[in-house]
């Protein structure tokens, strides 16, 4: 049934493009996809470590498609950030490291004349992909992907609206969440091999069909697989710890908002030039202890990145 119900959503796409990471989603996708050839683009971070590299250089070769790796330097990264934050409008430090990310590829979609974007987005929301689900009870799981599910959000949607171009995500069909909302907790956090794997129930299905490095490979954040998880060590370098304290003491006087790292402030330094500061939420219970914004039915602030709160 799963197996139908996503070659069904994959081949209503019209795409010409998908991210191709190498990962767990994006590979079964273009296993789906193989006959239609689309073209496949990675994002790789040229001054840092990138863990996708190997991997969707793998997948593109699997499945015969043209893969186009996108290296980008720092000052693309810095200028990236700019463009990324005046579109999502918040300085949400780990949204902001991930969906750069995206932001340079779907510029490139736009900038090539591709006609559309295909995306893994809800993979990891409907099939428990993330690490911090691995060791609940099946109870906190159930309870726990069901609040993700109720609240999960995707960026990519937004960029692909701000470039003009249009963003496909199979996994986010209606036919998919609702068969995926009814598959017992237990398929999808497994142990398989002396190793508790999110997404089990996918992995499984699509083992022998998609290289078997990248069916059980660990869940990398898009951060870590294109590279650019590196800027947190990047801006702790180059900003002064007497300079990040002076102005994050002045920011607190001034607002009331804490800013938590130097990467932080970068990024709150470039929101508030573009949009001015937060709106502050005055329910106390529904706000960001750090930043005020709202924050309802989440553990983590949208708007800061604070996690958990």
């Amino acid at each position: 049934m799963l197996f139908d119900k996503l070659k069904e959503a994959c081949e209503s796409c019209e795409a010409d493009t998908i991210s191709l990471s190498g990962g767990l989603d994006s590979t079964i996708l273009a296993y789906y996809l193989k006959e239609k050839k689309p073209k496949s683009i990675a994002i790789i971070a040229k001054d840092f470590v990138a863990n996708d590299l190997a991997y969707c250089q793998l997948a593109s070769k699997e499945f015969d498609l043209p893969l186009t790796i996108i290296t980008v330097d720092t000052l693309e990264i810095l200028e990236a950030i700019k463009g990324t934050i005046s579109i999502l409008k918040n300085f949400n430090d780990i949204e902001i490291r991930n969906n750069i990310v995206m932001y340079l590829a779907i510029k490139w979609v736009r900038d090539h004349g591709s006609n559309g974007i295909i995306t893994g987005d809800g993979a990891d929301e409907l099939f428990a992909g993330y690490g911090f689900l691995l060791n609940k009870t099946e109870d906190e799981l159930e309870k726990e992907i069901r609040r993700i599910c109720s609240v999960m959000h995707f960026p990519t949607q937004k960029i692909g609206k701000a470039f003009g171009v249009v963003v496909e995500s199979p996994y986010l069909d209606e036919k998919i969440i609702e068969f995926a909302k009814n598959i017992p907790v237990n398929l999808k956090v497994k142990i398989e091999g002396n190793t508790k794997h999110g997404k089990w129930i996918l992995r499984k299905t699509f083992e022998r069909k998609i290289p078997i490095q990248i069916a059980w490979r660990e869940k990398s954040p898009m951060q870590e697989g294109a590279g650019t998880s590196g800027l947190v060590k990047l801006f702790d370098v180059l900003s002064n710890d007497k300079v990040f304290l002076e102005k994050k003491k002045k920011i607190e006087q001034e607002s009331g908002i804490t800013i938590r790292s130097k990467e932080s402030m970068y990024y709150f330094e470039i929101y508030k030039n573009l949009h001015g500061l937060p709106r502050k939420v005055q329910d106390v219970a529904v706000s960001c202890p750090y930043c005020h914004a709202n924050t309802e039915n989440s553990k983590f602030c949208r708007m800061c990145g604070a996690f958990p709160i």
